[in-house]
């Protein structure tokens, strides 16, 4: 693991700097929580002012319409980005961060320049159709059917915790092509399109009163079977690929927010009085190196996906399995601090403390991440 940056990397955080220091206070106020389209226009306002200066898929490689950058300027530019403040990915992560990524490394030429400029260029936003009512954490359990009509596959089934659904233009979409395959291998990754016939979105209001999950319901929606990145029935291998960006890098900016937010809170502790109480210093100091583990451990990564060939590997699971549970530990810490104002959603940190609750669900359970960690990593035999 190489943690130094060479001069060339240390230039580009240096010119990275000055241009957010210029544009950051140009920027319009952010739209309310609840104004979708105008959150989707603002979210991709700012991605095509990243595509215009040179900073738009950083990572990519140049054939897919990125900078061909190496996953340590990745880093720098997502550790840049939140400590300056920038607005997140938001609306377009899915397909900035794994449905973007996917295609690059698995779909064909002519999907890549259907998929990938429009992303990059701030005019599409994915979601994602891979959870499921039904299948909780097992992934492959899912009941989406397709079958195979001429040129199309027939889709019907239904989604759940589909992020963004109501403002997105595409969803990459798993369902089981063959039902008498054993259950890993009779799946298929789709693009589907998000304004085809016999799609229905029905927004899920979360804890903290926001709506940015979906129902998504399928009735024999159809779906070119152009649009299917890698081989039938060779889904769950394409989406090993989509699960470990997701998992690999998307929260990295996130371990910046939450350094930050720990200073914060140090800083509000001392004003309330707070800081007096021992065990509360105690645990901010231990949450402190928490995440500076976490820092290092997410630079290791970026040094395995350099070697690699920049595909993130099962790293990522150990990264997402500490980091979720670090989370809400800090927001914890948070409500200790407020003390009874903890209660008021107006006040910092509270509305985040309840969506903390949610990340040790998200991009894979907790009990599933132990599960790929035991097996990849520490080659225990499978459970039964």
């Amino acid at each position: 693991m190489d943690l130094s940056y060479t001069p060339e990397e240390e230039d580009f955080r240096v010119r990275l700097r000055a241009w957010l220091a210029d544009v950051l206070p140009g920027l319009p106020p952010k739209p309310s929580p609840d104004d979708w389209p105008g959150r989707r226009a603002y979210d991709l306002g700012w991605q095509r002012m990243l595509y215009d200066a040179g900073y738009a898929g950083l990572h990519w490689p140049v054939d897919a319409g990125g900078r061909g950058a190496t996953p340590t300027q990745h880093l720098i530019f997502l550790e840049e980005t939140e400590k300056a403040g920038a607005p997140y990915v938001g609306a377009n992560f899915v397909g900035l961060l794994h449905a973007g990524p996917t295609v690059a490394a698995e779909g064909s030429a002519e999907q890549r320049a259907r998929w990938l400029p429009p992303v990059l260029r701030g005019q599409e936003v994915w979601c994602q159709g891979f959870s499921e009512p039904d299948a909780g954490s097992d992934l492959a359990a899912l009941r989406t059917r397709a079958h195979r009509d001429g040129d199309h596959y027939v889709v019907s089934g239904s989604k759940i915790w589909t992020s963004h659904a109501e403002v997105a233009d595409w969803c990459e979409l798993l369902v089981r092509t063959d039902v008498d395959a054993p259950k890993h291998r009779g799946i298929s990754w789709l693009a589907m399109p998000m304004d085809a016939p016999g799609i229905t979105v029905r927004p899920l209001r979360t804890l903290a009163g926001s709506a940015e999950f979906a129902e998504v319901f399928l009735d024999e929606v159809r779906v070119p079977v152009a649009n299917r990145v890698g081989a039938e029935n060779d889904g769950w291998r394409v989406t090993m690929v989509t699960l470990s960006f997701e998992r690999g890098t998307a929260f990295v900016g996130e371990v910046v927010a939450c350094r930050r937010v720990l200073g914060e809170l140090a800083g509000e502790a001392r004003e309330n009085g707070r800081w007096d109480d021992v065990p509360l210093r105690r645990r901010l100091g231990r949450l402190n190196a928490e995440f500076r583990a976490l820092w290092r451990l997410t630079q290791w990564n970026v040094s395995e996906s350099e070697r690699t060939g920049g595909v993130p590997g099962v790293g990522g699971s150990v990264f997402k399995l500490r980091y979720s549970q670090a989370r809400q530990e800090l927001y914890d810490a948070a409500a200790e601090v407020l003390g009874p104002e903890a209660l008021d959603l107006g006040r910092p940190w509270t509305v985040d403390r309840l969506s903390s609750l949610s990340y040790t669900i998200a991009a894979g359970t907790s009990q599933i991440q132990r599960n790929i960690v035991a097996e990849r990593i520490l080659g225990l035999p499978k459970g039964r």
